[in-house]
């Protein structure tokens, strides 16, 4: 396992709240951070079949571009009756014309689901991995997994995504109805920041 030593990290996304998100995380560490728009990167195309890949693709791009360690991030949901669908297509089902609509991508996985005539429990996971890449090419690999089972109809107007449909194991609330610190603390993200701060520091 390679350290983070250095004292400035990207972070590539173009996404403010990741961004955010990850400053105050490494804020302790006294890292300086900065976000793809900081050194007007273009988002690179993300045509790997695996969340690793692809968080491979945008972390080496971006490290490649800039001389700077960098740090990426893939995510979504697989559910086992779909045979893991949509996966690292979880963004893409939601994609219209006018932006993402993830209502719509939750109505169309419960179709799918119908359609299936598969038996509940409709056993799922959000999967996120982390990657951080050197500019020689070396990469730390960080994922986190948080297991449950997609339910309907939605419930709760909290979080984003299909979190309105996704109930975490030991949980009888979907990430949708959960307040948000609590689900920061248990969410698979929160699982593959726990991997990455051994990364750093002395943690």
């Amino acid at each position: 396992m390679r350290r983070f030593t250095g004292s400035e990290l990207l972070v590539a996304t173009h996404n403010q709240g990741k961004l955010d998100e990850m400053k105050h995380l490494l804020d302790p560490f006294g890292i300086t951070v900065t976000g793809a728009k900081d050194h007007n990167l273009p988002e690179p195309p993300e045509d790997g079949t695996t969340f690793v890949e692809n968080a491979r693709i945008k972390a080496h791009a971006a490290a490649k571009a800039t001389g700077l360690p960098a740090l990426s991030d893939d995510s979504g949901i697989e559910i086992d009756a779909l045979g893991g669908a949509p996966g690292v297509y979880t963004a893409d089902w939601a994609e219209t014309p006018d932006g993402r609509d993830f209502d719509m991508a939750m109505r169309l996985t419960h179709q799918k689901l119908i359609e299936t005539s598969a038996p509940t429990p409709h056993t799922a996971r959000f999967c996120c991995t982390l990657v951080l890449a050197w500019p020689d090419g070396h990469d730390e690999v960080c994922p986190g997994v948080m297991e449950g089972q997609v339910v309907w109809p939605m419930r709760g107007d909290q979080g984003h995504g299909y979190d309105p449909i996704f109930q975490p194991d030991g949980y009888d609330i979907t990430f949708g109805e959960m307040d948000r610190w609590e689900k920061n603390k248990i969410s698979h993200r929160a699982r593959a920041v726990a991997q990455l701060v051994k990364l750093f520091g002395d943690g």
